[in-house]
């Protein structure tokens, strides 16, 4: 493995809607406890643009839970969602802009909790970089053309309202 293919801070230091369409494609790669090195296709994502986006975590400001949107891009965002499955975002914009990207689905996983039970991805993770010495990166896969996604409203929002609930920054993979 080459650390050239590792996407880095660059990468997420971009609009959160660029970044999330561009993560199509791409490879989420976890180091799992016996190190054996997990590599899979990122197929869905969702992407969570600001303080002025009322689906966002940070619309209401900054707290202990959702500090960590408000850092560097490239950072990983753990969360606990309804007490049972944690949810992996990746921050992205400048610092102190709150936005990052929600992974919904890579590989065989569809379903944010199923991915992070399957890849052992905990609140651990939380705060800490997309990097090789994290044991969770993401590495250079394959630019998908605009034929090959989907591009649709974002998933159990229905409390943001207008214009959020249907904004288009929900990114899928079509099936080949």
């Amino acid at each position: 493995m080459s650390t050239e293919t590792i996407l880095g801070p660059d990468f997420f230091a971009r609009d959160t809607v660029t970044v999330a369409r561009e993560l199509l494609g791409q490879n989420l790669c976890r180091r799992l406890p016996s190190g054996e090195i997990l590599r899979w296709e990122l197929c869905e994502v969702e992407a969570y643009d600001g303080q002025d986006d009322q689906a966002c975590h940070a619309c209401r400001g900054k707290t202990p839970r959702n500090a960590v949107m408000f850092g560097p891009p490239g950072v990983f965002y753990v969360y606990l969602c309804y007490g049972v499955h944690w949810l992996l975002n990746i921050v992205t914009g400048p610092e102190d802009f709150p936005a990052a990207v929600l992974v919904r689905g890579a590989g065989p996983m569809i379903g944010p909790g199923r991915l992070t039970k399957a890849m052992l991805i905990d609140k651990s993770l939380d705060g800490k970089a997309a990097a090789i010495e994290s044991g969770l990166w993401i590495e250079q896969g394959t630019s998908l053309a605009e034929a090959q996604v989907e591009r649709t409203p974002r998933i159990g929002i229905g409390y943001a309202g207008e214009p959020w609930l249907s904004a288009p920054y929900r990114f899928v993979k079509r099936a080949e």
